[in-house]
């Protein structure tokens, strides 16, 4: 009889750990305090950043969201695995929520980690409609710790992003303030000699680029869980204790490199999935990535989490102490980033005067190792847009040295030779690299992909247009993937931008040369002039969202949509429904 009892209690506690937890969200209008400014935006539950959700792994779960704004609203769950018409992309997954209407998400949690969720309707992200997710995991975590906190990072701006996007279409230059100087050009005269600086002048002027686009959007105050460097979020501890900080980069635009000065950091976790732990001094996360780290502060002190623009134009500061009220030393802005002609991949040293531009042809043969002594005169008319025939997935071999303008700095095989984003810790320490990163359980098996897909990532900084193979979204066709296939994606960024590649719906593993051990991520970052690879198997049918996480990009072209044919019948007639019903993302 006991035992009978025993079994049904059992059988009682397994059910309820699959039962769907319910939760409830609305969306609104908020007011955000940065410190800085004071601004209207939109967030979830009257604030922004949203709660923290979390989940647990295996359960069901089943969101009602409410939508108290005057406009069309959505939410997508970044990097969760689940049924493509709960994604919450409208025009692709589903129609959108009304104005007044409550939308209910069902999906089970099929995986542990640090996530994030935000809208994918217009710019209501970069206005403030975010949050994080936690999924704790059904058995133990490869690592250990004591106490944990998110630290989620935006770069809230006073401008909303409609007139942010405005701007930008109108001069593309209209939130640079990072401006090469005059002191700037005697310094390079002093290192270079006159003749080389004006000829790199020259170059880039030709191009009608900057060595400072680096970012498209300064002027922003970075936040971290909504606080401001003057608000200063604080986490507590108790010194000895082991720490899980869960970063999450929720920006519009900005990457941020991030340190902590006094402690070492151990990344135990990328993009929600277990990796090798890695030691480090500094990491740089790319918009839409989360990073998770361990840190032990031994002593009865304070210390900063600094997290600092790419671009070297902001910051966002925290603070980790054992009582409310303490603060440590919060470092200074290191010198500005700036671009060299290897952020080009080698095509800034060109004559284009008498070139059709619109022949792929008469690029893809060309030799660029002699392109030094070209003419730069007729470069002014350049579009770039246009350069579709040149495969850079040699660059990575060019000695880009020579045409840096300066003294080559240190390597990562992840940025072109030369170039001038690759990132120093500040102290001279381990600096993450994508190369670091490998699996802590292979999440598939080690097979050949069945074919490779070539996404070149385009764009005219000068009309602020971006695209993928040189087509905006409203304009290209989808990607087609079979259900089961293995697809290789070969990434060849033509820009001179860092561009977060976010594929929705199914997992991104990042070719980092370590075979079945390749860490696997929801979003890859591909550096200027580079070539990336990452593959994807096909295990989602239905319809996905694929495009730049940085947000003015993806509304400025930088966006497809992936159809996965095939599965199990019942998705192929939602797939089928929902690509009659069409529309817009």
């Amino acid at each position: 009889m006991n035992s009978r009892l025993g079994s049904v209690l059992l059988s009682l506690l397994m059910s309820a750990s699959v039962m769907a937890g319910e939760y409830n969200l609305t969306v609104d209008r908020v007011e955000i305090d940065t410190g800085d400014f004071v601004k209207d935006g939109i967030g979830y539950n009257g604030a922004s950043p949203g709660p923290v959700m979390r989940f647990k792994e295996g359960e069901n779960v089943k969101i009602n969201v409410t939508n108290n704004l005057d406009e069309m609203t959505s939410i997508h769950w970044h990097g969760l695995i689940l049924p493509f018409d709960q994604d919450g992309v409208p025009g692709i997954s589903f129609p959108g929520i009304k104005p007044g209407e409550t939308f209910t998400y069902e999906f089970p949690i099929q995986q542990a980690g640090t996530y994030w969720f935000h809208s994918h309707s217009g710019f209501q992200e970069p206005d403030g409609a975010y949050g994080s997710i936690v999924i704790e995991p059904e058995g133990r975590e490869p690592f250990r710790y004591d106490r944990e906190y998110v630290v989620q990072l935006t770069d809230k701006h006073p401008h909303s992003g409609d007139r942010i996007m405005r701007n930008l279409k109108m001069m593309p230059d209209y939130y640079n303030r990072e401006q090469q100087t005059v002191g700037e050009f005697f310094s390079d005269v002093s290192e270079n000699g006159l003749m080389n600086t004006v000829r790199d002048r020259m170059a880039w002027g030709g191009m009608r680029m900057m060595k400072a686009d680096v970012e498209d959007l300064q002027g922003f105050t970075g936040l971290i869980n909504g606080k401001g460097p003057d608000q200063n979020w604080t986490g507590l501890f108790e010194p000895g204790e082991r720490i899980r900080l869960r970063f999450i980069n929720s920006s519009a635009m900005t990457y941020f490199d991030i340190r902590i000065p006094g402690l070492d950091m151990t990344v135990v976790q990328a993009d929600g999935n277990n990796v090798q732990p890695v030691s480090v001094d500094e990491f740089r996360i790319g918009v839409a990535e989360t990073y998770d780290v361990i840190v032990r502060p031994k002593g009865e002190q304070a210390y900063t989490i600094f997290a600092e623009s790419m671009g070297r134009s902001g910051y966002a500061r925290a603070t980790l102490a054992p009582e409310e009220g303490m603060e440590a030393f919060v470092p200074q802005l290191r010198e500005p980033a700036r671009l060299t002609m290897a952020d080009m991949g080698g095509m800034s040293g060109m004559d284009h005067g008498d070139m059709d531009m619109n022949s792929s042809e008469e690029m893809s043969g060309m030799d660029h190792s002699s392109m030094e002594g070209m003419d730069h005169a007729n470069m002014s008319n350049m579009d770039h847009s246009n350069m579709k025939g040149m495969d850079h997935s040699g660059t990575s071999g060019m000695d880009h040295g020579s045409m840096a303008m300066g003294k080559e700095g240190p390597s990562d095989p992840f940025y072109a030779k030369g170039s001038g984003l690759v990132p120093t810790a500040a102290n001279g320490g381990k600096f993450l690299s994508y190369a670091d990163l490998k699996a802590q359980d292979p999440l598939y098996e080690d097979r050949e992909p069945t074919r490779e897909i070539e996404l070149r990532l385009t764009g005219n900084m000068e009309r602020y247009t971006w695209s993928i193979n040189g087509v905006k979204y409203e304009d290209a066709d989808p990607i087609r993937l079979k259900y089961g296939e293995r697809v290789r994606f070969k990434f060849v960024n033509e820009t001179m931008m860092t561009h977060p590649m976010h594929l929705h719906g199914m997992w991104s593993i990042l070719d980092v040369g370590a075979d079945q051990w390749n860490p696997i991520k929801h979003t890859v970052s591909v550096q200027p002039g580079t070539t990336v690879y990452m593959e994807t198997e096909v295990d989602e049918p239905g319809q996905w969202a694929f495009h730049c996480h940085l947000s003015y990009h993806a509304a400025a072209g930088m966006f497809r949509k992936v159809i996965v044919e095939g599965g199990p019948e019942s998705t192929q007639a939602k797939t089928d429904a929902a690509a009659e019903e069409g529309g817009e993302a």
